[in-house]
């Protein structure tokens, strides 16, 4: 699903946020990247979503080469690819369900199929009777779950998490995680970046480790 050989990514102050980076993450296999501030890890997930391009190497998500990647191309590829940001990113003036409905609105669904879909999402992450209320009316964690809904209502493949339990508290991070294993143990592939060492440790799972932006493990 992800191949990534000898990747490298320059930003235009002459930094490289990445160096020489090869890995490959296969179809429904959960993964972690780790590492201090600034190792490179939002990088890494901007370039398999098409946020940023690779600077070097071979980049290839779902057989597309990223560095090739037209912007005409890219609302296609998003939509096999669920992303889930540390603050949410949620619209203050639309109601829970129209969030979550924006992938699925984006990609031309419409009618009764929507609003199923939603209310599957919602209950999937405990929020199903929460889909009128407003983004300022949820507490943190809830919030995060609206972001989780939104981000697998379109069933996408691949789901990409960065630093998804940075504001959380450690009860309310390991429901989190609980998500993401549930949801990879029905075939989602599932790649998350955090820093948190010990719910990394209770998820045993592959971990890639970044430094100065380089890989330095892979376990």
């Amino acid at each position: 699903m992800i191949n990534f050989e000898h990747v490298s990514k320059r930003y235009a102050n002459g930094g490289d946020a990445l160096k020489d980076i090869s890995f490959s993450l296969e179809a429904g296999e959960l993964a972690f990247v780790t590492g201090h501030s600034g190792a490179g890890k939002s990088t890494l997930l901007k370039l398999i979503a098409g946020i940023e391009k690779p600077s070097r190497g071979q980049a290839l998500v779902n057989g597309q080469n990223l560095a090739r990647l037209s912007r005409r191309r890219l609302p296609y590829y998003r939509r096999n690819i669920g992303i889930i940001f540390q603050d949410h990113k949620l619209l203050a003036d639309l109601s829970v369900a129209d969030n979550v409905a924006l992938p699925l609105i984006v990609a031309g669904h419409h009618g009764p199929e929507v609003g199923r879909r939603v209310r599957a999402a919602l209950d999937k992450v405990g929020l199903l009777g929460k889909e009128r209320s407003t983004p300022q009316a949820l507490s943190g964690g809830e919030q995060q779950r609206v972001g989780i809904a939104r981000a697998l209502v379109a069933r996408p493949p691949l789901l990409l998490a960065d630093e998804p339990t940075g504001n959380l508290d450690p009860e309310l991070s390991r429901e989190v995680m609980r998500l993401f294993r549930d949801f990879n143990q029905v075939g989602v592939a599932v790649l998350i970046a955090s820093h948190d060492h010990a719910l990394i440790e209770e998820m045993d799972a592959r971990t890639l480790t970044l430094h100065a932006g380089s890989l330095v493990s892979d376990e």
